[in-house]
């Protein structure tokens, strides 16, 4: 499959055909014939906690502020209240449906700071649990953003029953289905046990069969086609200098992912392309993830193929008394929704004098009125969907 986005026959995406004329006062605000509604809070079972304060004018969106806020738990605080190995749990709780690939940027980060050089396996191991979870999150979104249109039941169904698969993976390894604390600095926490290896090729084999079916079943639906093209269009400058990334990003025909940028970890031994798209629209970030699935397929069968035995922590990381120098360090990975970076400063002592998370939920929610305005509620409603967000991080 190219590495370009094959689209249905389609003509290049343009934003609503609507002039945007809100009535002001002589004072500066917008007219009271306008219609200001709020859309939430909404349950966590939906993206999370979260609101959008709308002005319309009829259906049509005018402006749209995104109010957050409650879900927030202080974590970055808290973080430096504590040692660098007890907020290892809290990471988990960032993007909850992607424990791994955040443990994995925190766990980078310190190693810069502290100058430690995880084993070869143990490199392997973090390859192979974060395109897991790059798995996990891509066909949740997808199960999540036909809802959003109205799809009820069994699209959704579909996209948990392969997550539990992958969930199972991760209990086996971790003791835990979604809140894993697995990675160490250093390495990880614990080997593959027995059989491990052998069940993780079993899923990742029969993965591309469940990519087909989804893929046969929704992504020339004529309803889904209508609702998502040509809607919610995301131009290139504008990503590039809101500082969009991840899925969102390539969607809009930016090639820039940092497995290939950073090439972090081992990610220079795999040969895997980055998907783009031509448009930017919903239907160019639905798309996307089915095309970056199938390349983290590839990856997984080459890292399981060729994981080497070996030591699984390098022998200079401690688990008492761990200091790292004083200094800085920037780790940041490729996680499923964007670049997730940690930053850190060390004093000397065995809590980060200052720690700071970049989540790329937060930074890719910041363009979602420019991506809305002139479209209708209903609309509003699957461009959140498709940005791919998870209060957790928002709010941190």
């Amino acid at each position: 499959m190219s590495a370009t986005l094959e689209v249905v026959s389609r003509s290049a995406a343009q934003p609503p055909n609507y002039e945007i004329r809100p009535k002001v006062s002589p004072t500066g605000e917008i007219e009271s014939d306008l219609l200001e509604i709020a859309m939430g809070p909404h349950h966590p079972s939906t993206h999370g906690v979260f609101r959008m304060d709308v002005i319309l004018d009829g259906e049509r969106v005018v402006k749209l502020k995104p109010v957050f806020g409650y879900l927030h738990r202080n974590h970055e605080k808290i973080a430096e209240g504590t040692t660098y190995l007890g907020s290892m749990p809290y990471t988990d709780r960032l993007d909850y449906f992607c424990s791994m690939t955040n443990n994995w940027a925190y766990a980078l980060s310190v190693e810069k700071l502290a100058g430690l050089q995880p084993p070869e396996r143990a490199e392997y191991i973090r390859v192979i649990v974060g395109e897991l979870t790059r798995l996990i999150n891509h066909t949740c979104l997808l199960g999540f953003l036909v809802q959003d249109m109205g799809a009820l039941g069994t699209p959704l169904m579909y996209a948990f029953r392969e997550r539990e698969k992958i969930l199972d993976l991760f209990e086996a390894l971790s003791g835990s289905r979604m809140m894993c604390n697995y990675m160490r600095f250093g390495g990880c926490r614990v080997d593959l046990s027995p059989g491990w290896i052998e069940e993780a090729k079993r899923v990742v084999d029969d993965y591309p069969r469940f990519l087909d079916e989804y893929d046969r079943l929704m992504s020339e639906n004529e309803i889904l086609l209508a609702r998502t093209q040509g809607v919610g269009v995301l131009p290139a400058e504008l990503a590039i200098n809101a500082s969009v990334t991840g899925p969102g990003l390539r969607a809009s025909g930016v090639n820039y992912d940092l497995r290939k940028v950073d090439q972090y970890g081992i990610y220079d031994r795999f040969d895997f392309r980055v998907p783009l798209g031509d448009h930017g629209d919903v239907y160019d970030r639905y798309m996307l993830r089915f095309l970056e699935m199938r390349e983290s397929v590839k990856i997984l069968k080459a890292a399981l193929r060729d994981i080497p035995a070996g030591p699984i922590m390098d022998p200079k990381a401690k688990i008492r008394g761990f200091r790292p120098k004083a200094g800085e360090a920037y780790g940041r990975i490729e996680a499923p929704k964007g670049e997730l970076g940690f930053y850190l400063i060390s004093d000397g002592s065995p809590n980060p004098y200052r720690y700071r998370v970049r989540p790329p939920s937060l930074i890719n929610l910041t363009i979602l009125e420019d991506m809305c305005l002139g479209h209708t509620v209903p609309d509003v409603v699957i461009i959140l969907g498709s940005v791919d967000i998870v209060l957790g991080e928002v709010d941190r």
